[in-house]
């Protein structure tokens, strides 16, 4: 496990971004663990957590144009990651993301930001769990735009995802599989960790 995934794990135990317990997911399952990104809220965390996306981003080495946020928690990492890319890499790229609703009136339209018809964006997300909402996205987005990849911090790789792995590249910071190394490599909350393997070979091993 390299440090990038190590000092994640650490941050978002620290900030309880990352927690263990008994977590009620849409898809109606039981989950051992939940990643909930909204507890950053303050912009020294805010701006941390945008240095692990923009350097998994840099460390991707992945040709785009563009950055597209989900509404709404994926519209404070944009921005943060945006300023981060420019500041620390001289990078100076411009952003897109979607409103919850079509405007009817001003500006009008669901996208705010660049034009991304006929470009390479990367989509920035805080979970992936069923892919529902990038599949969501993806009906909005104008069809010439192509999805260089999907960068989320936390993918939970549950086997009934709908994204078609050879079609979409996602590319995480962290997935479940690297909070059971973190957890065994360090030797702590052995009885939760029992718990998440558990869960693990129900729902997630069949999909890798």
């Amino acid at each position: 496990m390299n440090n990038i995934k190590k000092n994640f794990i650490k941050f978002a135990i620290k900030k309880k971004a990352l927690k263990f317990g008994q977590f009620n997911l849409k898809s109606g399952r039981v989950s051992p663990y939940f990643f909930n990104s909204s507890v950053f809220y303050k912009g020294k965390d805010i701006y941390k957590l945008s240095n692990f996306y923009a350097q998994t981003i840099i460390n991707s080495k992945l040709k785009f144009d563009t950055l597209f946020g989900l509404s709404y928690k994926g519209i404070p990492i944009l921005t943060s990651v945006i300023l981060t890319l420019f500041k620390k890499y001289n990078l100076n790229i411009p952003y897109c993301f979607n409103r919850k609703e079509k405007k009817k009136y001003g500006e009008k339209g669901i996208l705010i930001g660049d034009d991304i018809s006929k470009k390479k964006i990367i989509i920035l997300d805080d979970v992936i769990t069923a892919g529902t909402t990038i599949q969501k996205i993806k009906k909005i987005i104008p069809k010439e735009t192509k999805i260089s990849a999907i960068i989320t911090a936390f993918n939970r790789k549950e086997y009934n995802s709908k994204i078609k792995q050879k079609k979409d590249k996602i590319i995480s910071i962290i997935d479940i599989k690297d909070i059971i190394k973190f957890l065994k490599n360090n030797k702590i909350m052995s009885k939760e960790l029992e718990i998440i393997i558990d869960y693990y070979q129900k729902f997630v091993k069949q999909f890798n």
